[in-house]
């Protein structure tokens, strides 16, 4: 055991902020009480947003720890999709189709933050409730427009250094 201790080395930074990030964007009330579908694609999205608030946070600095998450990021759908059973020719296209819809979210998140108001709800509504976003809006869709704010208020807090070492956290969502 201490031989273990002695001869493991600790995760990178970016990988803890990334099991930061997962562990956020699989808190319960988000599929039982927000109504975030419980699917491959809603965990995702859920991931997408929660990087992409770590990512809006570091905006202008730590560059390379960036960089270093979103990689991370892609190596973990990576690893997902081949624990799903897809096969190795299919993977590359199908991380392909991801970063598309991840980089479309950024994208969709950020012109939404800067432009203020409905814009974010109409956002997060059209990525997390594709099949009705006119019905989530009300329920879902802007309880986490609400919750995106609140995290961003709770990540300007954090130290960016803080965060680039792999110390992030995330504020439990009010049901």
């Amino acid at each position: 055991m201490i031989l273990k201790r002695l001869f493991t080395r600790s995760p990178a930074p970016e990988r803890r902020c990334y099991e930061a990030i997962v562990a956020a964007a699989r808190h319960p009330a988000f599929y039982a009480q927000w109504s975030v579908p419980d699917t491959l694609d809603g965990r995702f999205d859920m991931v997408a947003l929660h990087t992409f608030l770590v990512l809006d946070r570091l905006k202008g600095a730590q560059s390379g720890f960036r960089q270093a998450l979103v990689d991370e990021f892609f190596r973990d759908m990576d690893r997902s999709l081949r624990e799903l059973g897809v096969g190795d020719l299919s993977v590359g296209k199908k991380v392909r189709k991801m970063a598309e819809a991840f980089y479309g979210r950024v994208a969709a998140y950020d012109a939404a933050l800067a432009a203020g108001g409905a814009e974010l709800v109409d956002a997060v509504a059209r990525n997390l409730f594709p099949d009705d976003p006119e019905a989530a809006r009300p329920a879902g869709a802007s309880r986490l427009a609400d919750y995106m704010q609140q995290q961003r208020r709770h990540l300007a807090a954090q130290e960016a250094g803080a965060i680039a070492g792999g110390q992030v956290s995330f504020e439990e969502p009010r049901p």
